[in-house]
Formats: structure tokens, C-alpha cells, sequence
């Protein structure tokens, strides 16, 4: 199976100046035997891209915000993936719908309240995180 998993992130939160800390998003994608292997393969991806790049750096906050399984990929018709809808100033909710289509219409609201991500007014559980020393802790084994 193919698995895609969506994440949002913090980065550089030991910053004092509010504009020197991040916050944004990112996709992995693999083909794993079942779900729980691609979350194993997506963390091993993570640690590897913070420990050889730039990205990622500092104090690090991870959310795994969903994971989707596709049995095959399409081949006569694109499917749109990760379709955003931002309203007013970055700091405000948005709206995100990972596969949007006729079929499904499946947005979510997507908001930081108090320094965690929250999505349709629930807030995420932590994925992985990183102190400024590069030392992962997780909560998966």
C-alpha cells in the first residue's frame, strides 16, 4: 500500500523574538506493508532530514495530523492533493482539504491555539520532538 502521511511542525520555539520562530507543514509519502510500518519510516525520515539539513533546526515540535492509504495511484485522471484556503493575515485559521473531489469534500479547520496545532477545534498529539541539541524523543515505539 501507499501511505502519505501530513504533518505540521515548529521549529526554532526557543527563540525569544516571535518572528525568528516557524511553523508550517510538510508530506512524506511511502509504500509500506500497513500503516504502522509508514510511521515508522516516516519518523526514521524525519530524523535523517534533521540531521543532515538545515531544516527542522532548533527546538522542534512535530505533528503526524493524518495518514491516508491509497491502494494504487490514478492514472487517467491527476487527483488534487493538499488543496489550502488561507483567509486574512497568516496568524488566522485556515482551511485545508488533503484529497478535495466530487466524491469527498473533506476540509478541516486548522488553528494554533496555545502553542499546539488544532484541528476542527481538537487539539493534535505530538508527534516527535527535537531539542536544540538534535536529540529526538518520540512517543511511538
Amino acid at each position: 500500500m501507499i501511505f502519505m502521511g501530513n504533518f505540521v511542525y515548529q521549529t526554532h520555539q526557543e527563540e525569544a523574538v516571535e518572528a525568528d520562530r516557524r511553523h508550517g507543514e510538510f508530506s512524506l509519502l511511502v509504500e509500506a506493508e500497513d500503516s504502522r510500518h509508514a510511521v515508522l519510516l516516516f519518523r526514521d525520515k524525519i530524523v535523517k532530514t534533521r540531521e543532515s539539513t538545515e531544516m527542522l533546526e532548533g527546538k522542534c515540535r512535530i505533528f503526524l495530523i493524518q495518514i491516508i492509504e491509497f491502494d494504487a495511484v490514478p492514472r487517467n485522471e491527476p487527483m488534487m492533493l493538499g488543496y489550502k484556503s488561507i483567509a486574512g493575515d497568516p496568524t488566522m485559521p485556515f482551511i485545508r482539504c488533503t484529497i478535495p473531489g466530487a466524491n469527498h469534500q473533506v476540509c478541516r479547520i486548522f488553528d494554533w491555539k496555545n502553542d499546539r496545532p488544532e484541528i476542527d477545534g481538537r487539539d493534535e498529539q505530538l508527534f516527535l520532538s527535537f531539542d536544540e541539541v538534535k536529540d529526538p524523543s518520540t512517543d511511538m515505539e
